[in-house]
């Protein structure tokens, strides 16, 4: 069932243990990545190298865990491509996804009221914004006003296009937010200023910036997902690319910034990994967790 109810911190009760950070095994017992910038290349794809490290890993005794902002529905073709059978944490840590038996085990739905006020704050301040909202559930969908795609169809999948009135017909999980002349920067620093209490904002990718519900991230996303296998921070290796990404890498054991990533993640990364382009999570993980490389 989808939980539009469920709070951060507190246990998936329906997930249960599947092992502890007890006994042999490799340094780290679970990679955490992202996916956009981080495990996917530029094309969308997983290279063979970053395949053959992820199953060498598990095949080690550590688990992969996808953390990423898009919603569950929007993985789903990278979670077959993967062969991905395990918990995800979508949605910028408001959503886990079991992605074994199809079921989004929890979610929160963004507060429309709060974000409507966001928005009309932001705009007399900014002015126009090319807008985006994901509906909640497990048919979650991109509904995009016009002029926000500009070619971004294929990033967006499954999308429809509405005008501004018919975006909040069901109930969302999070707006996206671009500006026409602003930097992501500049906007992400008003939209911060403007959210309504029990709403946080994002900046997720280039020209992606997120109004979401307060009290998740992708940090809060895989604690709940490491608790439910036994685990912990210090058993956790933590791959990502931009802003959104830093809670995560904040609370894993071991952080790692993509070397395309945004300099405020790098930051506060433990190392830097060549890019996604160039396998950089496969270079770290082979090395990392002593697992060779594909010849």
């Amino acid at each position: 069932m989808y939980d539009t109810t469920h709070r951060a911190g507190a246990p998936l009760t329906t997930v249960p243990p599947r092992g502890t950070s007890h006994g042999p095994g490799p340094r780290y017992r679970l990679v955490a990545t992202d996916l956009d910038g981080t495990l996917l290349r530029g094309d969308a794809t997983v290279s063979p190298r970053t395949l053959g490290a992820l199953r060498r890993a598990k095949a080690a005794g550590a688990e992969h865990v996808i953390v990423t902002g898009r919603p569950a529905r929007g993985c789903l073709p990278f979670f077959t491509a993967l062969a991905y059978t395990g918990l995800a944490v979508c949605g910028q840590g408001a959503q886990i996804y079991d992605a074994g038996r199809g079921r989004l085990l929890c979610g929160t739905v963004l507060d429309r009221p709060a974000a409507q006020a966001t928005l009309r704050r932001l705009t007399a301040r900014v002015g126009q914004l090319d807008l985006a909202v994901v509906t909640s559930g497990e048919e979650a969908e991109f509904v995009v006003c016009d002029g926000f795609c500009r070619g971004d169809e294929r990033e967006l999948a499954p999308y429809r296009t509405a005008d501004r009135a018919r975006l909040w017909e069901r109930p969302v999980d999070k707006v996206l937010l671009r500006h026409r002349t602003l930097s992501d920067n500049a906007l992400t620093r008003a939209a911060l200023e403007c959210a309504e209490p029990g709403l946080t904002v994002v900046h997720a990718g280039p020209r992606i910036v997120e109004l979401l519900p307060a009290g998740f991230d992708k940090a809060t996303g895989l604690a709940q997902v490491a608790r439910s296998l036994g685990l912990t921070a210090g058993d956790v290796i933590a791959f990502g690319d931009m802003p959104n990404d830093i809670p995560l890498l904040r609370w894993a054991g071991h952080a790692v910034a993509m070397a395309n990533g945004h300099p405020d993640l790098k930051a506060v990364a433990d190392e830097i990994a060549p890019a996604n382009d160039d396998d950089g999570v496969a270079e770290v993980l082979e090395r990392i967790l002593d697992i060779g490389v594909l010849p």
